[in-house]
């Protein structure tokens, strides 16, 4: 368990990777570098101005790399650095024990959603 004066570094990193477009970005540039457009197909959900602030995010932090080739028009290039790659192995973990607890977690929220369902039929 981190110590209290550690608490807000922690919180810190786990603002910039704990967040849903930062791990899926993480995840989908593990095999190789992808261009921007390509990552916007790829992430269902996800806003042009979002996918930017989560990539300079991620660029800041030193997780990805950004490589701009002087085309016309500029093709823009991102990657994981070594750092960025070193998340992999826990959002691997993430993801494993997400599969392997889904049911179990599906289950519990349509426990949790019947109950509530009755809660409002006996209040109303």
């Amino acid at each position: 368990m981190p110590h209290a004066e550690s608490c807000p570094a922690v919180r810190e990193v786990l603002n910039r990777v704990g967040d849903k477009w930062s791990i899926l970005v993480v995840v989908l540039l593990r095999d190789r570098s992808k261009r921007f457009s390509e990552l916007r197909r790829a992430i269902e959900g996800i806003s042009q101005r979002m996918l930017t602030l989560t990539l300079r995010g991620l660029e800041r932090d030193g997780l990805v790399k950004r490589t701009v080739e002087p085309t016309i028009p500029p093709r823009v290039d991102y990657e994981l650095t070594a750092l960025g790659r070193t998340l992999l192995k826990p959002v691997q973990a993430l993801e494993e024990w997400a599969l392997e607890h889904r049911d179990a977690i599906q289950h519990a929220r349509r426990r949790y959603d019947e109950t509530g369902q009755r809660t409002k039929e006996a209040a109303g």
